[in-house]
């Protein structure tokens, strides 16, 4: 690819967040998140620590009102956190057929979208003739980090895989199979059936949504092991939160979701707490598809073997 045209961007948020993946047990049933982390990294943008996997054509991704960003002119003011959930959940709603419209999703202005869905439009479609029916993503973890995307990724470095579900009536999304979520190293007791209609992976969603029932389940035992704080009040989307004054570490239950073939995303502290609250929120039912967010993609790279039906994790990537 002989250049890029300007700024095309990937739809991605300022969270922070670093996430493992495994096929076995959770690492551990406790996690520490320090006041510090939640602070942003020193800013080193001419030597981004990106480790694409071999193959294809990559290029460097980076969070649009970030330091980082190649936009030739000055980036407009980023969003606040409770901005950037709205728009998110114009856009969980969109998905899930909530609502018709979406709204304008790019309310600040870009030089372009670009499509990496199964659709006849999208950019991974129209490559697959010259770079093959494979992709792969690492989203950067913070504002002032940088990611990759592989067009014509190899397929074999990816020793944790899932099988992807598509649909003819929705081509555009990839889609897998949720079976079960961790809490603290214990599965939660939740029906198989509660996630039956399915989860697509949509980088350009924030927050994960999950069945009503699960998230319920989620929620309850993320509480039963944090009783040690008070409860915070609610914050748009989010209903589980914790008030952290005067802690200078948190000692947080691990989560983890498992997925179809024994996949294990085991996620680290920024995946699971999201200012001062628990980084998930629910759809109004069971019934509605869930999504997995950005928030649970980032610093891993994350594979779609359109060809070979399957969607892989490689941790620590970006």
């Amino acid at each position: 690819m002989a250049s890029i045209p300007k700024l095309v961007i990937l739809l991605l948020c300022t969270c922070l967040h670093t996430l493992l993946a495994h096929g076995g047990d959770d690492l551990r049933t406790y996690k520490v998140l320090h006041a510090g982390a939640l602070k942003s990294a020193t800013v080193n943008c001419s030597q981004p620590q990106v480790t694409p996997s071999y193959g294809g054509v990559t290029v460097p991704l980076h969070h649009r009102h970030g330091p980082c960003s190649p936009s030739p002119v000055p980036s407009t003011k980023a969003p606040t956190l409770q901005e950037m959930l709205r728009r998110d959940q114009l856009r969980a709603a969109y998905i899930t057929r909530i609502q018709s419209e979406s709204g304008n999703l790019l309310e600040d202005q870009t030089d372009g979208l670009m499509g990496l869905g199964g659709g006849a439009e999208s950019l991974a479609t129209q490559t697959a003739g010259t770079f093959g029916k494979a992709f792969s993503y690492c989203l950067p973890p913070t504002p002032d980090s940088s990611g990759f995307l592989t067009l014509g990724a190899a397929t074999s470095g990816f020793v944790v895989k899932t099988p992807m579900l598509r649909s003819s009536e929705v081509p555009s999304y990839y889609g897998v199979r949720l079976q079960a979520i961790r809490v603290g190293g214990r599965q939660l007791s939740i029906p198989a059936s509660v996630f039956s209609a399915g989860s697509i992976m949509d980088s350009g969603t924030i927050i994960t949504r999950l069945p009503a029932t699960a998230y319920s389940a989620l929620s309850s035992a993320f509480k039963a092991g944090m009783k040690q704080y008070p409860p915070a009040q609610p914050m748009g989307i989010f209903d589980t939160c914790f008030d952290f004054s005067g802690q200078s570490s948190v000692s947080i239950p691990s989560v983890a979701l498992v997925f179809s073939g024994g996949v294990v995303i085991d996620l680290a502290t920024d995946g699971i707490i999201l200012d001062s609250c628990l980084a998930f929120a629910a759809n109004t039912d069971d019934n509605s598809l869930g999504i997995i967010g950005n928030v649970q993609q980032r610093t891993i790279e994350v594979l779609y073997d359109v060809g070979g039906g399957a969607v892989g994790f490689k941790a620590g990537a970006c």
